[in-house]
């Protein structure tokens, strides 16, 4: 999760194994995912004030081994929350071979993941997995950088609170393709592996998690290649229906 454009990881991340290894794919040493230097941040779509982000009211999730468990600016996971069931799909990775945390995902989410990128190899479009799990360690990290490069308003707007990151979940991954460099940017939408994601994801129980026009509503950016796997009959209707998980449990319930 979050969000968009391109960070210059520190010597302290780098410390904590995200150092690319020779052979692996040039990685653009991003972790966020709106490129707010190449990009004005569409603040009126969000509504939110200083007022109204003081009095929201957290939840802590009742059901965070769920594959629809829901995770957002309301609704954080259990203190501590480690998925007991990581592992590393076998897809590709613009990191190569390098043993990262960012390379794991949740047992079922990493095996529909390869049933994905197989069929879309089979179609001659080559993804690259790019960020899945994320510790809530790693996320404070991320969080707390981004406040210091653009203020706590903007970061909250790109970065989720560490605790409320769908990456902590194992369940969700950010994908990239050679078309744009690697790279975790919204003109990923227009090239023909977005495109193909676009369609076809919720074949394999993934949703578009944060899609363009309902930034009011998932509080985030527009965020085409962020993934969340949700299970396929609950990703087929959230396609279908054009809709947010947000929307979604809005009418069946969290």
């Amino acid at each position: 999760m979050k969000r968009l454009g391109i960070i210059f990881i520190s010597g302290a991340l780098l410390m904590m194994g995200c150092g690319l290894q020779s052979k692996a794919v040039s990685e653009p040493k991003s972790s966020r995912v709106i490129n707010i230097t190449d990009k004005k941040v569409n603040e009126a779509a969000f509504k939110v004030t200083k007022a109204s982000s003081k009095t929201n009211v957290i939840h802590t999730a009742k059901n965070p081994t769920s594959i629809s468990v829901m995770v957002n600016k309301s609704n954080a996971l259990p203190k501590g929350y480690r998925p007991k069931d990581l592992v590393r799909p076998k897809v590709k990775f613009l990191f190569g071979n390098q043993k990262l945390e960012k390379a794991l995902l949740r047992k079922p989410a990493a095996a529909a993941l390869e049933k994905m990128f197989k069929a879309a190899a089979a179609q001659k479009i080559t993804l690259y997995g790019a960020s899945g799990f994320r510790s809530y360690e790693t996320q404070d990290a991320l969080f707390k950088r981004e406040v210091a490069q653009y203020g706590r308003k903007k970061a909250e707007m790109a970065v989720a609170l560490p605790g409320t990151s769908e990456h902590q979940t194992g369940l969700a991954m950010d994908i990239t393709a050679a078309s744009v460099q690697f790279h975790t940017v919204e003109k990923f939408a227009k090239t023909k592996e977005g495109i193909w994601l676009d369609k076809h994801a919720h074949e394999y129980g993934f949703i578009l998690r944060y899609p363009k026009g309902k930034e009011k509503i998932t509080k985030y950016e527009y965020e085409p290649w962020h993934f969340r796997y949700v299970g396929v009959k609950v990703a087929s209707a959230i396609y279908k229906k054009h809709i947010t998980l947000e929307e979604y449990y809005s009418k069946t319930g969290v």
